[in-house]
């Protein structure tokens, strides 16, 4: 599957530097890209997919080695962030 939306400018936090793996922070990032919004209850799933649509801001979760990360990209599509909850 092809990227559905713009990154923008891709940054990560401290954080997730230090606990993952550039590998298994290019998975995140493909997996948000490509609409797969991970482990999101299905609602905010259906609105991802709203905002695809409109314009607004998409936020994906994934569980890596028992580490959670949030996937965000800004409704402008100028940034994506890989950051922790704890990072918020």
């Amino acid at each position: 599957m092809g990227n559905l939306f713009e990154l923008g400018h891709l940054v990560a936090t401290p954080g997730v530097l230090e606990q993952l793996t550039p590998e298994e922070i290019i998975e995140c990032v493909e997996r948000h890209v490509s609409g797969d919004w991970g482990s999101v209850p299905p609602e905010d799933a259906a609105e991802n997919e709203y905002s695809l649509e409109k314009g607004f801001r998409i936020l994906s979760a994934y569980d890596v080695r028992g580490i959670r990360v949030w996937c965000l990209s800004e409704a402008n599509r100028s940034s994506t962030c890989l950051l922790l909850p704890s990072e918020y």
